[in-house]
């Protein structure tokens, strides 16, 4: 799976918390909203400059729309991992949660996992 191909698979699926995201879309999606958010926040700013400021509920439209996608893959890819869902909350834990939350979504994919184990 590309960057484009998973960047518009994790749109589409925004709403869909079943099923599982390989390695492979997980940080392609997140290396291309990367970008995407650098691009806007260089257009931003660019834009502000000139006193142009039309630009700024579109790209802040971008931003909360976003997080569904993102919410979603990053359900999907603890699913695919072995773990429930609720481990998505990992990275709320202080100092450590962003270190193991990173060292989760790195887990090869586990091909063991029973589609209904989870629900």
């Amino acid at each position: 799976m590309g960057l484009v191909e998973a960047f518009t698979t994790a749109w589409r699926k925004s709403f869909d918390y079943e099923g599982k995201a390989t390695r492979a879309e997980f940080w392609w999606f997140y290396l291309a909203n990367f970008i995407v958010t650098v691009v806007l926040f260089f257009i931003y700013t660019v834009a502000s400059f000139n006193n142009v400021y039309i630009l700024s509920p579109l790209i802040s439209l971008y931003f909360f729309g976003q997080i569904f996608p993102s919410i979603s893959i990053s359900v999907r890819r603890v699913r695919d991992t072995g773990k429930r869902w609720t481990w998505v909350f990992i990275p709320l834990i202080p100092f450590v949660g962003g270190i193991l939350w990173i060292i989760l979504v790195c887990q090869p994919s586990d091909t063991y996992v029973q589609e209904d184990r989870f629900i």
